[in-house]
């Protein structure tokens, strides 16, 4: 973040898009398989939010979103870690969200559903997974000038997978 700033003189937007599922069932993960989903998809983003929105918030304007997931919203036994720590990112990005809002910096998520290649998966309703660019359209929504009103949501980029108004 202050390499950023350095350069470029201000932060306006972070993306925080990283994760890496650990699909094991919930009664083989070890404390350790438990730590490091939560350092990678928690901790991570949380520390870069954290070194970001005062930032921003300086400014007075500033868009984060975090790329989740639908398994955030609706666990699975399958990748239980994943699933549990997602949710938590839905939960800080909802903390930051109501932080920082009304010094104008947005914070909202994006929880697309992932093809997890299991062939008796149920697809989501609109029949297919979304691709990777159409959550970016999403995202790139999000911090647009278009969603000047929209702080704290976790939008669901899933094909109708979750079923659930959240």
């Amino acid at each position: 973040v202050s390499a950023c700033v350095e350069r470029f003189g201000a932060i306006d937007v972070l993306v925080n898009s990283e994760a890496e599922p650990a699909h094991a069932p919930l009664a083989t993960l070890s404390d350790d398989d438990w730590q490091a989903q939560w350092d990678l998809n928690v901790m991570a983003p949380m520390r870069l939010m954290r070194a970001a929105a005062p930032v921003m918030a300086r400014a007075g304007r500033g868009r984060i979103v975090n790329v989740a997931s639908a398994a955030g919203k609706r666990p699975a036994p399958q990748n239980a870690a994943y699933s549990v720590t997602k949710a938590a990112q839905l939960s800080v990005s909802r903390a930051f969200a109501d932080t920082y809002a009304a010094q104008g910096v947005l914070v909202n998520a994006v929880a697309p559903a992932e093809d997890l290649g299991d062939r008796d998966a149920e697809r989501p309703p609109i029949g297919r997974f979304g691709t990777p660019e159409e959550a970016a359209a999403v995202v790139l929504f999000l911090c647009s000038d278009i969603a000047s009103v929209v702080a704290g949501a976790a939008w669901s980029a899933d094909g109708g997978a979750v079923k659930a108004i959240v």
